[in-house]
């Protein structure tokens, strides 16, 4: 005889079993409509409360599935949560929440890849990714500003890698190498930024910098003028572009450049200050004399302009006491012009050495040995 008793424990059995995997089909089935639902509210640009409402409910069922023997061993469970946490993550306007979130959905996103059949969730990991991505560039931006930068790099090289065609996450990771004094990795991301079509001067010019720490002058020549294109005249590369090319000898593209620049930017004072001290160079007291001039018209106290003018007006006078001129009144005439330039130059700046001594040597020629003393006793107080 059949004991009823078995049977009726059986039947409990069966009930109590069928009604465990309702539940897990019922909190897997909540969660993926919670997906669909927050992908619809995002497309109809629904208010914040409103996507907030869905992600609770979502990982909420998201839990129970990771929690039941049976569906946490799919792979759909994790993708599920690894994208409902990452939203949580970059959405949550409370830091600690986010950062939890944050730190879920990487756990989801390493659990879901254990399953060898993961990427059959790998629209939901992909979205995942950008979001979590989204959140490190934002803790990347923080570090930044407190100038955390060894933080700031490990977070935002991550994200230029993940999103390499865009040339600001590349040009903030660069910066942040930067901050760590990594001038290798500052490199390769500034020039991430620049072959994906940058035109921020400044990339070009941290470019150059590098090059020139390197000590290949080629390169930042040609980094310089490859910024110069894309950024015509600017002052940043352009007076780079004129220090390299000054610094390389190259006097007479130095001085093309900089006529072609006064052609646009007529009230620099540097600008007429290196014409000026170029042709200087190359004996042409006249040019350098009007260059100079014009560079004081702009700054009357510029003192690079006034210690060259004077510079100017000495050689024109010691020109004019050659045994082809001996012209003595031309040479007193420059000797004072020199003297005047010079005395404002010095009162610009008074413990310059080499103004000081010019001025013994005008002086001496002068016989004014008072002044002479005067200036012999300022040197000697420094």
């Amino acid at each position: 005889m059949i004991d009823k008793r078995l049977i009726y424990s059986a039947a409990f059995f069966l009930v109590i079993n069928s009604s465990q995997v309702f539940a897990q089909k019922t909190q897997m089935l909540i969660a993926k409509n919670s997906v669909g639902k927050l992908q619809a509210a995002i497309a109809n640009k629904k208010d914040r409360k409103t996507k907030m409402d869905i992600l609770s409910e979502g990982i909420k069922a998201s839990e129970s599935t990771e929690k039941d023997s049976k569906t946490k061993k799919w792979p759909e469970t994790w993708a599920i949560k690894s994208y409902l946490s990452s939203y949580i993550a970059i959405t949550d306007s409370s830091e600690s929440n986010s950062d939890k979130y944050y730190q879920q959905a990487l756990q989801a996103i390493d659990s879901a890849k254990r399953f060898e059949n993961y990427e059959d969730n790998s629209g939901l990991i992909a979205a995942a990714n950008y979001n979590i991505n989204i959140k490190k560039q934002q803790k990347g931006n923080k570090a930044y500003a407190a100038q955390d930068f060894s933080a700031a790099y490990n977070y935002l090289r991550e994200v230029s890698d993940f999103f390499p065609k865009d040339t600001v996450l590349a040009v903030n990771a660069a910066l942040s190498a930067e901050g760590t004094k990594n001038d290798n990795a500052a490199f390769d991301y500034f020039k991430r930024a620049k072959d994906n079509g940058i035109k921020n001067p400044v990339v070009f010019q941290r470019l150059a910098t590098i090059y020139k720490n390197r000590q290949d002058t080629a390169k930042a020549t040609r980094a310089l003028e490859e910024g110069l294109n894309l950024n015509p005249y600017n002052t940043l590369l352009n007076n780079d572009y004129m220090n390299i090319l000054l610094d390389d000898e190259r006097y007479s593209d130095a001085r093309q450049v900089i006529e072609n620049t006064l052609k646009v930017e007529t009230r620099s004072k540097l600008l007429y200050y290196l014409y000026g001290y170029l042709h200087q160079k190359n004996a042409n007291m006249g040019t350098a004399e009007l260059a100079f001039n014009k560079s004081l018209t702009i700054d009357r106290n510029y003192f690079d302009a006034l210690y060259q003018l004077g510079l100017v007006y000495i050689n024109l006078g010691n020109e004019a006491l050659t045994p082809a001129n001996k012209d003595v009144e031309k040479f007193a005439s420059y000797l004072n012009r020199a003297e005047v330039i010079l005395v404002q130059a010095h009162e610009t700046k008074p413990k310059d050495k080499s103004t000081i001594n010019l001025l013994i040597e005008i002086y001496t020629r002068k016989n004014r040995f008072d002044r002479v003393q005067e200036l012999r006793a300022q040197l000697d107080e420094f």
